[in-house]
């Protein structure tokens, strides 16, 4: 039978125990790492969440206590009583790497099999296997340092966001479903039948209505659900750092925003940042980067050479600028001996994989050139374009056109980040931008009408407003996302307070008065009794955490995540309920093929 802790309570943990202990009573409590069996000696490593402690059973150990020392195996569940002294064989790989405990009461408090892996940080276990085991998974050192810091990260916040006056709010999980830009996961009602509740997004909505309600700021480390594909950096159920402010304009929300990033990595990290942040429009980071949230640690940024090659020879060109597009490039600095035939050729199908129609090249190698298309220009007109790239001996010109340009923008950003993977450029450090003024509308090609790039309380800039109906693509919003190393780690906007805005606004997306108003009637009623001007952003905990650690995946940093395909595996979930359920609340399943 396993033993109790009675007349013995922890002193300490594990990993908080130095030099200056030695000759103090201690009782530790945690799992053993390993035991080791050197004859008249016997050490074990008890580990518990702050590291490893070594006990330590010698020929003045009680015989029983020495016994059961014994027949200890990895993973039992202990309790051990005894003096701290100093380790003949200091170890300084560890921080309690000089002392050791003289074990004086030792309590089996529970056995353990052996477990499908071994508990090591860094396990070449599969990830598959480890998830199905995560509560021992989570045993491992580097996970748990990893969700000590997410809680590091968490505290930091609320504490920052108490100092600076907002209130935290707790805002429904249950709510009315709404358009947001992503499928609801939707939840039955057994009590209105026919009826469902949706998991919230983001908070939206209620944060809104909390300033119409006049608590000024409010934050919320708020549970939020997307029913989208998976991949690395998301999850189906997410955190985010939720905050809303009344009284004010886009340059209070980003200071806000910033004082706060900067509190987080001086308390977090211990690295100051410098304040303000650089920032760059929408449309500055598409032209220079490819992307709305541009990996700045590294240069190779886009050229546009449409007026370069406009009248060359090359018809790929001059038919894609004639079509009212565009051409862009990027140089590989000393990349020809990486960047061979064979590479660009994958690189050519990896851009057409994503749409481009092909991909010019120009390798500029030391014995001379070897291009797709450099035949078809003048010797002017090639020397025009190496001064307009900056291009050299040892580099490779990249160029994609197209009669979009924003497809080549984007083609063009994909391949940057691309051709600095197989060049393994360095990416250190953390570099940290705004993105600001981005486009309010964005064309949707399937429904052929324009949708709201943000969400469609998003306030548009005051010079956009006459383009409402006229000119969808002029209009600018006061929307702003900050992206840290390339990854989005948050999106905020100002909202519109105007309800005759908000209705130019309903309508420019195509929605009619009632149809606005049986979506977000609540929103607009409120709105009539006197709505402050107010805006806020929603900054992704996960996401942030995981970029802080340089952690490859969203599910080093969550404790119990889902795999890509959305199922846990630990619990098999998602799984079928009984007929008897889906009766009560009215639901037929129709399972469809595959």
């Amino acid at each position: 039978m396993a033993e109790t802790l009675q007349g013995l309570h922890r002193t300490h943990y594990c990993g908080e125990l130095r030099a200056e202990h030695i000759g103090q009573e201690v009782t530790l409590c945690g799992w053993v790492q390993r035991q080791r069996d050197i004859g008249q000696l016997i050490f074990i490593d008890l580990r518990d969440r702050t590291g490893i402690a070594q006990l330590a059973f010698d020929d003045t150990t009680d015989r029983e206590i020495f016994k059961k020392a014994f027949g200890i195996r990895g993973e039992y569940v202990l309790a051990a009583k005894g003096i701290v002294r100093e380790r003949s064989s200091k170890n300084p790989d560890i921080p309690t790497g000089d002392i050791e405990i003289d074990v004086k009461d030792l309590r089996i408090l529970n056995k353990a099999e052996t477990p499908p892996f071994e508990i090591l940080e860094n396990s070449n276990a599969s990830e598959l296997l480890r998830l199905q085991y995560r509560y021992l998974d989570l045993r491992r050192p580097d996970l748990q340092k990893n969700l000590l810091f997410r809680h590091r990260v968490a505290k930091i916040a609320r504490d920052f966001f108490d100092e600076n006056g907002f209130v935290e709010i707790e805002t429904p999980m249950l709510i009315r479903s709404t358009p947001e830009g992503a499928r609801d996961f939707l939840v039955p009602s057994r009590v209105h039948n026919g009826s469902f509740y949706a998991l919230p997004q983001s908070p939206q909505l209620y944060k809104q209505l909390c300033m119409v309600a006049g608590f000024d700021r409010y934050i919320q480390l708020a549970r939020c659900f997307r029913d989208e594909d998976q991949r690395a950096d998301r999850q189906p159920e997410f955190t985010q750092i939720d905050m809303e402010m009344s009284f004010v304009d886009v340059e209070d929300v980003l200071s806000m925003g910033e004082r706060f990033m900067s509190t987080l990595f001086e308390k977090a990290l211990g690295q100051p940042i410098t304040l303000p942040l650089p920032r760059l429009t929408y449309t500055e980071a598409m032209e220079r980067y490819g992307s709305d949230k541009p990996d700045t640690r590294f240069g190779m940024e886009l050229i546009d050479i449409s007026d370069t090659v406009k009248d060359c020879g090359f018809g790929v060109f001059t038919s894609a600028i004639a079509g009212g597009g565009s051409v862009g490039a990027i140089v590989a600095k000393n990349a020809v001996s990486t960047l061979t035939r064979k590479e660009i050729d994958k690189l050519t199908e990896m851009v057409k994989g994503i749409g481009a129609k092909g991909l010019a090249w120009a390798r500029l190698n030391p014995d001379g050139l070897a291009s797709s298309f450099a035949k078809f220009l003048s010797e002017e007109e090639w020397k025009a374009l190496a001064e307009r790239t900056g291009v050299e001996e040892g580099d490779v010109l990249l160029i994609v056109a197209d009669t979009v340009k924003k497809h080549v923008l984007t083609t063009l950003g994909a391949l940057r980040l691309e051709v600095a993977e197989k060049l393994n450029i360095p990416r250190e450090g953390f570099h940290l931008l705004w993105i600001t003024e981005f486009p309010f509308f964005e064309w949707n090609e399937e429904t052929e009408h324009w949708d709201a790039m943000h969400h469609p309380f998003t306030s548009p800039m005051d010079e956009s407003i006459p383009y409402l109906t006229s000119n969808p693509e002029k209009v600018y919003a006061k929307a702003y996302d900050l992206v840290l190393n390339g990854e989005e780690l948050c999106s905020g906007s100002i909202r519109i307070t105007d309800p005759e805005l908000q209705s130019h606004m309903f309508h420019a997306l195509g929605m009619t008065d009632e149809e606005a108003h049986e979506k977000f009637g609540f929103l607009l009623d409120a709105f009539r009794y006197g709505a402050p001007p107010h805006g806020g952003m929603g900054i992704g905990l996960d996401r942030l955490t995981m970029q802080l650690l340089h952690a490859s995946s969203l599910r080093d940093v969550v404790a119990f995540p889902k795999l890509q395909n959305m199922s846990e595996p630990m619990t098999s979930c998602p799984s079928p309920v009984d007929a008897e359920q889906l009766e009560e609340l009215g639901i037929a399943v129709t399972k469809q093929e595959e």
